[in-house]
């Protein structure tokens, strides 16, 4: 695989260094350097933002079935172009070939969807309150949106930015991530290739702060989508507020999972290895305080420690891997220190806790029990591939430690029992609740949390509705 030329794409022109600052990307498995990016200076957001005020019209004003063909035809082109694309994907983030592959097909299957939605943005006729008068409510466009998208998804997170945005017949700036800009350029080359009209997506990287500064601070934009942290995100939050601009913000979680008596303890191990692992645990909805009925916890204790010491680690691009290295170097100090703390608090080293030896950023899968909640992994998300593991007796008790944490974004169980299913969706505080599953992602499904985890969801018809506002008209 040859690694492509980096570029910002501004008003349908690829841009390459032209005395711009740059940053190198490197490869997490391999620590070689890939290429160089050049960041965007305040003239080249200021020419996004007017190219996305001009285009607006047009784009607004072309039938949503036409804007739905040019996502279908994106769709096809990121199908084509799979397997390339997986392998960039893979090299700059790290995740194994077999993950970058199936987000790549979520990715082309979210174009797919908002190809649909954007042409059921109904709106509704009132019942008539008076003879001659009719009163409607509809959907319009917001106007130009900025979307920001980490690392961890690549492909999936521009592809979810990008998508809503076009679908409602707005102008996109999107912002991905410094670390894996290749990915994100090849999700906008399919979109130009499949006929996108010049300034209405554009793709740009910089300092972030400043990047989202610049931006957010324009009256141009009127809506925003940020993915990532939950400081970053308040602080955004806070500079969207000055222009009243819409917001739909997917931050961090810490996401519970309750394992009951009754359920197939092996079974289940099996599913929560593969769920914890994937992507090193860099994934905001990735399962990480497992709560375990005291009847099977020893049990599932010593199943998941065995299971995360036979995961074959390496690099990404190896099949024979099912995880591959963190995303940055980092990332490992971050994780050893959260490590050192629990067991400093007295938590029971299962499995793991050390870094792989030789180049790249491996960390080895890492299990630890009894931890107490005064133990920071407790109570600050991880981000990484350490699952902790404690027991409890009844249900109240485990709803009360699931609930516990300022958190909501992802949170599953597992139990065969149909009443406790009802229950369980009820009490658990989390905007997308797994039960006897780890999927609750796919693109026609909204996907954002409550509490501290952000508000507003990305994909189904709520990601559509973020782009749109509502006006209501009444004709005499």
């Amino acid at each position: 695989m040859k690694y492509p030329e980096l570029s910002l794409l501004i008003d349908g022109e690829w841009i390459t260094g032209g005395g711009r600052a740059t940053v190198p990307v490197i490869n997490p498995a391999t620590e070689e350097v890939l290429g160089h990016l050049p960041l965007a200076t305040a003239a080249d957001l200021d020419r996004a933002l007017a190219a996305c005020q001009r285009a607006y019209p047009a784009w607004r004003a072309m039938a949503p079935h036409l804007r739905g063909r040019i996502l279908h035809k994106a769709a096809e082109l990121l199908r084509e172009r799979a397997e390339e694309i997986a392998q960039i994907a893979t090299v700059e983030e790290g995740k194994t070939i077999h993950e970058t592959r199936i987000e790549l097909g979520m990715a082309a299957e979210v174009f797919t969807w908002y190809a649909e939605e954007g042409r059921r943005a109904y709106g509704r006729v009132l019942p008539q309150r008076s003879p001659g008068v009719r009163m409607t409510v509809v959907k319009e466009p917001v106007g130009p949106v900025a979307g920001f998208a980490p690392w961890n998804f690549p492909l999936g997170n521009p592809a979810r930015k990008l998508g809503a945005a076009l679908g409602a017949g707005c102008p996109v700036i999107v912002k991905p991530a410094e670390e894996t800009p290749a990915s994100a350029l090849a999700i906008a080359k399919a979109l130009v290739d499949a006929g996108v009209p010049a300034g209405v997506i554009h793709v740009v990287f910089g300092v972030p702060a400043e990047v989202s500064q610049h931006l957010l601070t324009s009256p141009i934009i009127r809506a925003m989508s940020f993915t990532g942290s939950i400081p970053v995100g308040k602080a955004l939050a806070k500079l969207s507020a000055e222009g009243m601009k819409r917001t739909t913000m997917e931050l961090g979680g810490h996401a519970p999972v309750l394992v009951f008596d009754d359920v197939d303890v092996e079974a289940v191990l099996d599913l929560a290895v593969a769920a914890k692992f994937r992507n090193a645990g860099q994934v905001c909805v990735s399962p990480t305080r497992f709560f375990v009925h005291e009847s099977i916890y020893e049990r599932f204790v010593a199943g998941f420690a065995a299971r995360a010491k036979a995961l074959p680690v390496g690099n990404g691009l190896d099949e024979k891997h099912r995880m591959g290295p963190l995303a940055h170097d980092r990332r490992l100090p971050a994780v050893e220190a959260m490590i050192q703390d629990a067991i400093a608090h007295g938590a029971k080293l299962q499995a793991g806790g050390h870094r792989l030896p030789g180049k790249g950023y491996f960390f080895a899968p890492t299990v630890l029990s009894d931890i107490p909640d005064t133990a920071r992994i407790m109570n600050d998300e991880p981000f990484g591939p350490i699952a902790v593991i404690n027991p409890f007796k009844d249900f109240d008790e485990v709803i009360q430690k699931a609930n516990r944490l300022p958190y909501g974004l992802a949170a599953y169980a597992f139990t065969q029992s149909a009443r406790r299913v009802n229950l369980l969706g009820e009490q658990i505080e989390a905007g997308m609740i797994g039960i006897n599953s780890f999927t609750i992602a796919v693109p026609e499904s909204p996907f954002g949390g409550v509490k501290e985890s952000g508000h507003g969801s990305e994909e189904g018809i709520e990601g559509l509705d973020a782009c749109m506002v509502t006006k209501f008209i009444t004709e005499s």
